[in-house]
């Protein structure tokens, strides 16, 4: 090699570690103004969530992206519920006293009638090939229905497992009202966790009320009504304790009014949209490739997310790995992009209200400035910035047949040390892409201890595997440009059975999963401080491969298994830590 020759690949040797070291330092930058006090942890609807958008806008304009072809703005609005309260709920009976709480989905309104008991007010699809429904004997149209919280408390193990499935109040509500009840009262039975308490009025996104005046009522009412039937409110529970299904509910001669008052705060918040036009004619066959990442976070996690402890409540939740690391890489791959041919335009997008419950992608596809149609794959970014030993999770990769083979391909120049997993049924945006029939992919460095926390901080990000994040990205992008034909949607069938919201789980063990895994068991990546998975001695890197007598394969397992548990009752936990099998004690506490 010449001298000359030699000079000249020292100076692009140089040049490209420059480039890349000033790709870390933008990154960097992204991540730490998007995480910083000054917006408040970026939750829904708020002024920090406004001022995010601000610098999101910006960014996107000095990329040179446009806004959508129809639209003036990168802004494009949706409405959501930013909260309900109780604004003066009342009960009254004929005999006795005693109070009550909407619940967060009830309708507001006045509803007077007959009573009957309709035990636990559980109804488990035909479907399951189980036979359980609290109203199989009983005509509760235009009444008010009383139903105890939770599912039977002394059932077996596999009982409790079916039954826990549908123990979600929405769920009860749903089937009271699909049975023909005008209202529903819940009380918690003397022999259940909370007893006797009223159910706390959770965060609830939906816009509108359920179909049904629903609400909870305390132990006195209680006791009030079931003294109408002559029949002690601790004697009935424990006859439908034991899961016998042909224990039946009954009517009880007395008369309620119900006056449910709910007030939900609506408020508006704002998805971001932009795209880098293709830059000759496009292709004529799904012209479209979108990028995406959630910016909203937990401002000061008043909203029941927060994993912080006693003494962290109530900080700013700054969302740095969760999902600052997000955005930055779609910016960053869109500089990158915006300098190169593209044969597709490229949508770039930014979704508000994923922490409530993915609201701002569900709003953006119920009517899309784009056809959805058009729009040949999706690629989501979803806590991007806490690289453990060099491994990648790319997932979703089972909505089509031809990614596995195209993220090889992009793998042997990044050198990651990939898990692909193929299931798209997941807690982020791209779930709503899978349901839009998008060939889609999620990328996704694992959870952390700090996840959810004041300590998900910029500091902690490794922006050096950020970068590569962002590279390996580029790579995959390219070759969905460069091919006319586009990827085939397949869809994956659930791993997990059918059933209500997993809000029906009662326990809390303190356990943070590492979503990221594929080993034989449950990964913890992390536990909460002072809850019983610490206490019981468990840490991060422990994997879970049996609790309570079941066998722990993977997060589904461990998720079914939680309905088994029972609160303040001791549960054996068999775990790996490194190549040693070693088992404890964990007790679960009840989840508010």
């Amino acid at each position: 090699m010449t001298r000359r020759s030699l000079a000249l690949v020292l100076a692009l040797t140089s040049a490209s570690a420059a480039s890349a070291r000033a790709d870390v330092v933008s990154l960097r930058r992204l991540v730490t103004t998007l995480a910083s006090e000054r917006f408040a942890g970026r939750q829904t609807g708020t002024e920090g969530e406004r001022l995010a958008r601000e610098f999101l806008v910006a960014e996107l304009k000095r990329i040179g992206a446009k806004p959508l072809p129809g639209q003036r703005d990168f802004a494009l609005p949706f409405e959501f519920t930013a909260g309900a309260r109780d604004a003066g709920t009342t009960l009254t009976l004929q005999t006795g006293s005693g109070k009550a709480r909407a619940l967060s989905f009830s309708d507001s309104g006045d509803v007077t009638g007959s009573v009957v008991f309709a035990g636990y007010g559980l109804v488990v699809p035909e479907s399951q090939d189980f036979g359980y429904d609290s109203y199989a004997t009983l005509d509760v149209k235009d009444k008010i229905v009383v139903v105890l919280r939770y599912f039977p408390e002394d059932a077996d193990q596999k009982t409790r497992g079916i039954l826990a499935r549908y123990s979600d109040l929405r769920y009860k509500a749903m089937a009271a009202r699909q049975h023909g009840a005008k209202a529903m009262l819940v009380v918690t039975g003397p022999r259940s966790p909370n007893a006797g308490e009223l159910v706390p009025m959770t965060f609830d996104t939906a816009l509108a009320g359920s179909g049904i005046v629903a609400a909870s009522i305390d132990r006195a009412a209680g006791d009030a009504i079931f003294a109408a039937a002559g029949k002690p409110l601790v004697d009935v529970q424990q006859s439908l304790d034991s899961g016998n299904p042909h224990v039946a509910g009954f009517d009880i001669p007395t008369t309620v009014t119900v006056r449910a008052k709910v007030e939900r705060e609506r408020h508006t918040a704002y998805n971001i949209a932009g795209y880098l036009p293709a830059t000759g004619r496009p292709i004529s066959e799904k012209p479209w490739l979108a990028l995406g990442a959630h910016y909203d976070h937990l401002g000061h996690g008043e909203n029941g997310s927060s994993l912080a402890s006693q003494d962290e409540a109530g900080r700013i939740h700054g969302g740095a790995d969760d999902n600052a690391s997000g955005d930055a890489a779609v910016l960053a791959l869109a500089g990158i992009l915006a300098k190169q041919p593209r044969p597709r335009h490229v949508l770039l997008a930014f979704w508000s209200g994923e922490e409530l419950g993915l609201l701002g992608s569900a709003a953006f596809l119920a009517a899309p400035p784009v056809k959805v149609a058009d729009v040949a794959a999706y690629l989501n970014f979803d806590m991007v910035g806490r690289m453990q030993d060099n491994k990648l999770s790319v997932q979703a990769s089972g909505t089509s047949k031809s990614w596995d083979k195209l993220i090889e391909q992009a793998n042997v120049k990044a050198g990651f040390n990939l898990s692909l997993q193929p299931d798209p049924y997941l807690p982020t945006d791209l779930a709503n892409f899978n349901t839009a029939s998008v060939p889609s992919l999620n990328f996704f460095t694992g959870a952390h201890a700090d996840y959810h926390k004041p300590s998900d901080t910029a500091d902690k990000i490794d922006y050096d595997d950020l970068d590569r994040i962002v590279g390996f990205a580029a790579t995959i992008v390219r070759r969905l440009q460069d091919t006319p034909e586009p990827l085939v949607f397949a869809k994956v069938e659930p791993q997990t059975q059918g059933g209500a919201s997993r809000a029906g789980v009662r326990v809390f063990t303190g356990t943070v999963p590492d979503y990221a895994t594929e080993a034989k068991g449950l990964l913890l990546g992390g536990v909460v401080a002072g809850g019983p998975a610490e206490m019981a001695g468990l840490q991060k890197g422990d994997v879970i491969i049996e609790i309570a007598g079941q066998t722990i394969a993977n997060i589904y397992d461990y998720t079914y298994a939680l309905d088994v548990l029972k609160i303040g009752q001791p549960a054996k936990v068999v775990y790996m830590r490194g190549r040693d099998r070693k088992e404890t004690t964990l007790t679960p506490s009840a989840r508010k």
